[in-house]
């Protein structure tokens, strides 16, 4: 991906600017909302990509598009303008959006599960990623009806699979080597 170790040093730059404003929180919002609306938003993420847009016209769009932001936000889109690498605001907010979380101790996973997760489930497995990894972790819900029952709980590079299916190929594993 082209430019993301520029995005990160912007994301990093503007997380540490927002911490020492006591404003991280709120910059946080305003990235997640910036993320979405260039990734759902097929004109906004053409035109800031655009080399024939003239600068001037992409910002006028971002700070009316994005009004209600906070001040270190709007700075952003203003060092991103200045820079001419206003095409990564996109992969900043989401860095952002990643190295806040990060840095509350808040990981992301997913659980692949046969049936959509009920609020107990959940919260059955929310207890096991803590246990797991220590951290506070906020998962995705994949459903595969292949696995059966149970579930399968990636968190980064660790996986726990608690489904039948694996279960089952363990025990079938078993009575084949006997």
């Amino acid at each position: 991906m082209a430019g993301a170790r520029a995005a990160i040093r912007y994301a990093k730059a503007v997380l540490s600017l927002a911490s020492d404003q006591k404003t991280a929180d709120v910059v946080n919002t305003d990235m997640k909302l910036i993320a979405n609306t260039i990734l759902e938003t097929k004109d906004l993420s053409e035109m800031l990509q655009s080399p024939v847009v003239p600068s001037s016209a992409k910002k006028a769009v971002l700070l009316e598009v994005f009004s209600k932001s906070n001040k270190t936000t709007l700075s952003l889109i203003d060092v991103l303008i200045t820079n001419n690498r206003i095409d990564l605001l996109g992969q900043v907010a989401s860095k952002y959006n990643t190295l806040f979380d990060v840095s509350k101790g808040i990981e992301f996973g997913t659980v692949t599960t046969a049936v959509a997760l009920t609020a107990d489930l959940k919260k059955q497995v929310l207890a096991k990623a803590k246990a797991l990894t220590g951290k506070t972790v906020e998962v995705e819900n994949i459903i595969d009806e292949s696995i059966l029952g149970g579930f399968i709980l990636r968190i980064g590079d660790m996986q726990y699979n608690a489904s039948v299916a694996n279960q089952l190929n363990n025990l079938k594993r078993e009575f084949t080597l006997n």
